[in-house]
């Protein structure tokens, strides 16, 4: 077994067969979708018997933290053939990719989860909840009505995915650079369709993508795009347009909104519905994890409108143990002085005179993004610290909460 970069040439039959036995696969387009995410991202395989049989790879984005976009790796796909499971390669080869996005100078990584639990051996946390609600777009309650949209089809792929890159962007927003990661969406969508609008210099302003299932739905919207509330209140009224043929569309809640805001009657929909193929529900789960490969470029990102908080920090990371011996980047474990204020920094060494936190490099992910607050951490996570210091990092962290609003 020999861990090597990705190679279409050599390696694209093979790792597509991964694809297909895992499931992710089953038909003519989503071979296209793969092909566009694995020509587009950096990747390394696992050699078994000449032939790949596992597979990590990642692209690179950004992702904002209050008013900061920093680099980011998005890791969009890590897999494992059927005679290749239980051999750690899956593991090792992902944290070889970690230090290999680290050493490109990329400052987080984030991936979405196929359970909780596995990744954390390579020092991500548990992001924030994510809203998934059911609605029958008839009882969507918009005050303004949609112009005639433009119809969009896979082949608009690149005026969507600039129009995603141009997006509102909130706490925790995250985007591919990629265009081709767009174009293996729109592929991935089950009869999927677009709809969207031009501004007066006829680029796409803003617009949706969705899935589609028979005459009454359920119809799926697998992302939106807007940049003022303008832009998301005509989008929703075109939603509600299709109100007199579709009886339900699940959606992700969007960054910054309470979608029960614009539902009419919503218990009484949901008592009606229940148990039905449209039923009208919220669901909710943290299926993305997130980790910082360099500190001092991450807590740097940090302004905050307070006093300035500074401590030491102990910082394990359980990703060494998964590195070959000849890795230049072992990880970001260590002692460091951490300082956030309207200034932030993070610096090797040790200050006596300040208090002490001992924490895994997966809770302070998560302390830093704003996934839960200090203390919680202290609760539920690898944390530990004085009462005070947690006090004080509780009243100084009040972010909103992260949402990437770009699924991976």
């Amino acid at each position: 077994m020999t861990f090597r970069a990705y190679q279409t040439d050599r390696d694209l039959k093979a790792v597509l067969r991964i694809y297909r036995e895992v499931g992710w696969i089953s038909e003519k387009p989503h071979e296209q979708a793969a092909e566009q995410l694995l020509g587009s991202g950096r990747g390394l395989v696992a050699d078994v018997a000449g032939s790949a049989e596992c597979l990590a790879i990642a692209d690179t984005g950004t992702i904002r933290h209050l008013g900061t976009d920093l680099s980011l790796s998005i890791v969009t796909s890590v897999l494992t053939s059927r005679i290749a499971r239980k051999q750690g390669f899956a593991s090792r080869l992902t944290a070889q990719l970690l230090a290999d996005e680290a050493e490109r100078g990329l400052a987080v990584s984030i991936l979405g989860i196929f359970e909780q639990g596995y990744y954390n051996q390579l020092g991500f946390g548990n992001g924030g909840y994510e809203y998934w609600c059911t609605l029958d777009p008839s009882m969507l309650q918009v005050p303004v009505k949609a112009r005639v949209p433009q119809r969009l089809g896979v082949d608009d792929w690149q005026a969507m995915h600039a129009s995603r890159l141009k997006r509102l962007h909130l706490h925790g927003a995250c985007s591919i650079t990629a265009s081709a990661m767009t174009h293996a969406d729109a592929l991935w969508a089950e009869h999927g369709f677009g709809m969207g609008y031009v501004d007066e210099n006829g680029d796409l302003s803003h617009h949706i993508w969705c899935s589609a299932k028979g005459e009454s739905g359920p119809y799926r919207v697998n992302w939106m795009a807007y940049r003022t509330r303008n832009e998301f209140l005509e989008l929703m009224a075109l939603l509600h347009s299709l109100g007199d043929q579709v009886r339900s569309i699940k959606m992700h809640e969007p960054p910054g909104v309470q979608l029960q805001d614009f539902i009419r009657q919503p218990f009484k929909i949901r008592q009606l519905t229940q148990r039905s193929p449209h039923e009208n529900m919220m669901r909710a789960t943290a299926y993305w994890q997130v980790r910082i490969l360099d500190l001092e470029k991450c807590v740097a990102a940090v302004k905050l409108p307070c006093q300035p908080v500074r401590f030491n920090v102990v910082l394990s990371d359980p990703v060494t143990s998964l590195l070959p011996q000849t890795s230049s980047w072992e990880g970001i474990a260590g002692d460091y002085t951490i300082t956030l204020g309207p200034q932030s920094s993070a610096q090797p060494g040790h200050d006596a005179d300040l208090p002490t936190m001992r924490v895994s490099i997966n809770a302070f992910s998560r302390l830093w993004l704003g996934v839960r607050s200090a203390t919680s951490l202290s609760w539920s996570d690898d944390l530990q610290a004085p009462e005070s210091l947690l006090t004080a990092l509780d009243q100084a962290l009040r972010m909103p909460l992260p949402m990437p609003d770009w699924e991976f």
